[in-house]
């Protein structure tokens, strides 16, 4: 398999978590989390980390319910991946992302206890749980 670096996001309306991955190692480090107004991010931030990072492939959490089946978020999270792909012309996949915000919550803690547990951390923490679990399902 080819090396590829992959850029996560984990999408909210006042909030997006950005992680980065390599496939190479499956594992990702989170980035930051930037400020959106109703899911509309400063996209010149975007613009700059995929300058800085050269991603091969960009990801997006898909927030379904636990049963899977799609909700209002769901459809925001598509149009936001739509958005990426139009604006950067760079692949973007989808992830399911059920659960990340929980599992980074949880892996915070563990790091840090709940001073750790800063909005902007969580974001950028799901954000790497995203990329890491897109990985895992390709080697699936």
């Amino acid at each position: 398999m080819q090396a590829k670096t992959v850029m996560g996001f984990d999408f909210g309306t006042k909030s997006i978590g950005i992680a980065v991955g390599q496939s190479i190692t499956g594992s990702a480090n989170p980035l930051q989390s930037i400020k959106a107004t109703d899911g509309i991010p400063n996209w010149d931030q975007i613009a700059g980390l995929i300058k800085e990072w050269q991603p091969d492939l960009l990801v997006v959490g898909l927030p379904l319910n636990m049963d899977g089946t799609e909700q209002e978020m769901t459809l925001r999270a598509r149009k936001f991946a739509n958005r990426l792909q139009g604006r950067f012309g760079l692949k973007v996949a989808t992830q399911d992302e059920r659960l990340t915000t929980a599992d980074a919550k949880a892996r915070l803690f563990e790091l840090g206890g709940f001073k750790a547990l800063t909005k902007g951390q969580v974001d950028a923490v799901s954000a790497v749980l995203i990329v890491e679990s897109f990985f895992e399902a390709q080697l699936a």
